[in-house]
């Protein structure tokens, strides 16, 4: 079963929706948090990137930045920016992006059940990335931020939200300066409510999509509340965290796009050929710029040329991870013939996501790179696959879109 809990959440008081809600922390770096929080000083980039309100030379994960955080959230509560609501409810949150719908359930999961696996991962994480979240978390005494998760569609929950968004009036519609539409329901029937966590109870379980780190710090931040609290009866609020769950056939997966700084000592001509003894057939694309159009083909842009970079079918494993696109690539070229044998961690290789278009592999390649590779999509389904197996996707494997606003819901611990 899947437990999705009701929660009493704090967030904008409806005068302040659009100027609070923000990007996610960890889609920009602390300069450019910088600009888009100029002259917004509600900007929720003050509480989840609040080390833009100390100085530039301040170290972005030293314990002052967590308690400026804190700060802020303590003061815009007391200032109204901020509210709670009284009494424990789910929301329903909508986002559109160029009319594309994807609508979720905003509540609160179990700590328990992500150490259960019944809440599937695809990703490995990085300590350290856990560490900043983890700290932010403790000290805010909230999860400022919700984890994005999914599951495979149930007629249940479609029949509530459905019916509740036609009959009832959104607390928030607001669109952001990115386009994003951000539509935000509060569930107050008790009724309702009830009917909602029965349906997710029926589901086997639900699969981060994106937030790994933060699903993962948010529960360490849990564990340690209870060394803390060793009389704890698992019903305090530590023991849950806040997530949006979208039902799988919403969400789409952008492509998650490589450039090369060089080619490992070859000239073009002669990695042209080492891609082909590989076991690519090498052409031409057909236009300028161009996309692979299936999985298995790639988009190669060398010498302000593109080419269609087919992968045939004797190099294809039948492995579910070997399988994925992005591991056809790290496996028969990036590692044998670029020599990048770890991804993570090599300064050789950086990764685009694909909502940036063609355009900025382009602009790479001109700037500081000398080779890039379009990657078709990995499909939601084969996500969910990899997770059922109990296996991890290659690094940058999957580049989620619309990002969740972050500022239209904190869980208080």
């Amino acid at each position: 079963m899947a437990i999705v809990r009701p929660f009493k959440a704090v967030r904008p008081a409806k005068e302040y929706a659009a100027e609070v809600v923000s990007l996610p922390y960890d889609v920009m770096n602390r300069k450019e948090a910088s600009v888009m929080a100029e002259g917004k000083p509600h900007s929720f980039l003050h509480i989840c990137r609040s080390e833009i309100d100390l100085p530039e030379e301040a170290d972005p994960y030293a314990r002052a930045v967590y308690e400026k955080a804190r700060q802020n959230i303590t003061d815009w509560l007391a200032q109204k920016v901020l509210i709670q609501d009284e009494r424990p409810m789910l929301y329903i949150y909508r986002q559109v992006m160029d009319g594309r719908v994807q609508t979720g359930i905003v509540g609160c999961v179990s700590v328990d059940e992500y150490q259960n696996n019944i809440i599937k991962k695809h990703e490995f994480t990085r300590v350290e990335k856990e560490i900043d979240r983890i700290n932010h978390f403790d000290v805010c005494n909230a999860d400022t931020e919700p984890v994005f998760l999914t599951y495979r569609r149930n007629s249940g929950v479609d029949e509530i939200v459905d019916a509740w968004t036609k009959e009832h009036a959104p607390e928030y519609d607001l669109q952001t300066d990115d386009g994003i539409a951000h539509i935000l329901w509060k569930i107050d029937d008790e009724d309702l409510i009830s009917s909602l966590v029965a349906c997710f109870a029926s589901i086997p379980a639900l699969y981060i999509a994106d937030g790994h780190h933060r699903s993962a710090s948010a529960v360490k931040v849990g564990m340690k509340r209870r060394e803390v609290h060793p009389d704890y009866t698992g019903e305090e609020e530590f023991n849950f965290y806040m997530a949006v769950i979208f039902p799988d056939e919403d969400l789409k997966i952008f492509d998650y796009n490589r450039v090369l700084k060089d080619l490992n000592g070859l000239t073009g001509d002669q990695f042209l050929e080492k891609l082909t003894a590989a076991g690519f057939d090498v052409a031409p694309a057909p236009e300028s710029p161009w996309f692979p159009e299936a999985k298995h083909v790639f988009s190669m842009f060398l010498d302000e040329k593109w080419y269609r970079v087919a992968a045939r079918p004797e190099i294809i494993p039948d492995d579910i991870i070997a399988s994925l696109d992005v591991a056809v690539l790290q496996d028969n070229v990036l590692g044998p013939i670029l020599g990048i044998q770890d991804p993570r961690t090599d300064k050789r290789i950086d990764f685009v996501g694909g909502i940036r278009g063609l355009s900025e592999l382009e602009r790479r390649c001109r700037e500081d790179m000398k080779l890039a590779f379009a990657v078709y999509p990995v499909d939601i389904a084969d996500l969910l696959a990899v997770a059922d197996a109990g296996e991890v996707m290659p690094p940058k494997s999957t580049w989620f879109e619309p990002k969740l606003g972050s500022g239209l819901f904190l869980h208080q611990l």
